[in-house]
């Protein structure tokens, strides 16, 4: 157990509740790049339409408490938690909100869960070494880098396939009334599946917090003051937007119908959700991403700009190491203060 002084513990918790408003800013864009891109609603409805339903992922969680799942992988699936100190904390927001900050001002939609596990992996191997990760947390976390994306953008083509056989005998303006209804509800769904997985992650900081400083025994829980701190942290950062990244989301990849919109936000939801049941911290950002990529290649491949798309890729290739570099700086810094 490591002792820790009242305000620091406040400090830290502070600190981790402005990454989870941070998160929720950079990753505005996945909540509604497809809805802004298509123009069913304005830039300003829909971060508010997309703050609500972050924020209405509490409500899902209080009627099935199993979905804290990712919260327990985070605060104790990543470096077992009797290992974890405020420092290595420490270490991992400043890793993670350093990483956020440099590829929102680039524009560039890299992972917010990615950059925490990095964070967290970073300055957990400084402070315990190897020995301190828990390879099945971490493996799971790797292994859905590449299929979230994947099944992501396999699952848009699917539902682009079926729905546009399940519509083939309506009039164009039939289906693009159905498709309008259905983008929106999808949206809700997709922003749904954001607040469920993302804000858990800093639920499992706090909570991990908590435990290694002796303010929570017993029973490895998410406290409720805890969970309802981070749904509101996360929706007031997706209210603010990342507009830069938007751009990126919605645009710049593929333009979208509002079929493809559907499609992309239809399937990511699914998969996000899905990861959220397995308690993995997926990357909601690579997630809508591949879903994005996948409603653009099933109108046809050249549809997609491969260059962007490889641009996005590169950022989440290196966000992993980035972070806990960062992360293993930011610990490093604590040590003339450890005594």
């Amino acid at each position: 157990m490591h002792q820790l002084a009242f305000p620091l513990l406040i400090a830290l918790i502070v600190t981790a509740l402005a990454f989870d408003y941070l998160n929720g800013l950079h990753d505005a864009a996945n909540s509604i790049a497809t809805v802004v891109a298509t123009r069913l609603l304005s830039p300003v409805q829909a971060v508010v339409f997309a703050a609500f339903f972050n924020f209405a992922a509490y409500f899902l969680t209080i009627a099935f408490p199993s979905l804290h799942a990712v919260a327990e992988t985070i605060g104790k699936g990543l470096i077992n938690k009797d290992v974890v100190t405020p420092a290595v904390i420490f270490g991992a927001l400043g890793g993670a909100m350093s990483w956020n900050v440099i590829t929102w001002l680039r524009g560039i939609p890299s992972s917010s869960s990615h950059a925490l596990v990095g964070g967290l992996i970073g300055a957990g191997v400084t402070h315990a070494g190897v020995s301190g990760i828990q390879w099945t947390g971490l493996n799971k976390t790797l292994i859905a880098i590449v299929l979230s994306p994947t099944l992501g953008m396999i699952l848009a083509m699917l539902i682009m396939l079926l729905t546009s056989w399940g519509l083939r005998r309506a009039s164009a303006n039939q289906a693009e009334r159905s498709f309008r209804a259905l983008h929106l509800v999808s949206s809700a769904a997709y922003s749904l599946s954001h607040g469920l997985n993302d804000a858990q992650k800093t639920m499992g900081i706090i909570t991990v917090l908590l435990y290694s400083t002796g303010y929570l025994s017993g029973k490895f829980e998410v406290p409720h003051w805890v969970a309802i701190s981070c749904y509101i942290a996360i929706a007031l950062g997706t209210m603010t937007g990342g507009w830069k990244i938007i751009e990126t989301m919605g645009s710049r990849i593929t333009k979208l119908s509002q079929h493809q919109g559907f499609s992309a936000s239809m399937a990511g939801s699914i998969i996000v959700f899905g990861a959220s049941v397995l308690g993995i911290p997926v990357s909601t950002t690579h997630t809508i991403t591949g879903s994005i990529i996948g409603a653009g290649v099933a109108r046809r491949a050249s549809a997609v700009r491969w260059g962007v798309a490889q641009n996005v890729v590169t950022a989440w290739i290196i966000t992993i190491p980035a972070s806990a570099v960062i992360g293993a700086g930011f610990y490093a810094l604590t040590l003339p203060f450890s005594g």
